[in-house]
């Protein structure tokens, strides 16, 4: 029998590693308002150089921090552009969900606009790629899948609590296309 889980995620083998005591202080410097601060700028030039450096088989997140990365395509909601990603997935009801949380700064995330224009993306993780068609999450799904999250990285949490009134956190629900 497959987990409630399965589905998009077991499909592409995306799963988040146990956090040994070094990913557990990255996790935590991360939800911190400096750390949040810090990643948001550098963290995709990191995850850039270490895919290169590996070949595709490893990020930045996932050797520091021990959090699988998926890479998320989209269409830019001005240029008409496809744009990727390298976001935290959670897996939820069968697919993935996405939290548009950028590390609790106060921008809405580029990606999550491009999702809000235009559903249809494509995830890869490690040579598996899939078509998928984004929703926005129902209060409940985004409390449900905020829950789930919040159980590998407690960032979420900070997040929240740091962005607070000043913008609505956008929660994603990804099915296969």
């Amino acid at each position: 029998m497959r987990p409630p889980d399965a589905g998009l995620a077991a499909e592409l083998g995306y799963a988040h590693s146990t956090a040994n005591p070094l990913h557990r202080l990255v996790r935590w410097g991360a939800g911190t308002a400096a750390g949040g601060w810090l990643f948001s700028r550098t963290l995709r030039h990191l995850d850039d150089l270490v895919a290169r450096l590996s070949r595709g088989r490893h990020s930045g997140p996932a050797l520091l921090a021990g959090l699988a990365v998926l890479d998320v395509t989209t269409t830019g909601r001005r240029s008409g552009q496809r744009r990727t990603s390298h976001l935290i997935a959670t897996p939820y009801a069968g697919g993935l969900a996405l939290i548009g949380s950028n590390f609790g700064q106060q921008a809405t995330p580029a990606w999550a606009l491009n999702l809000e224009a235009d559903p249809r993306g494509r995830v890869s993780y490690r040579g598996t790629s899939r078509e998928v068609v984004a929703r926005a999450a129902t209060p409940a799904e985004a409390e449900e899948v905020f829950t789930r999250a919040e159980r590998f990285y407690p960032g979420y949490l900070r997040y929240r609590a740091r962005v607070g009134q000043a913008r609505r956190i956008r929660v994603f629900v990804l099915e296969p296309a």
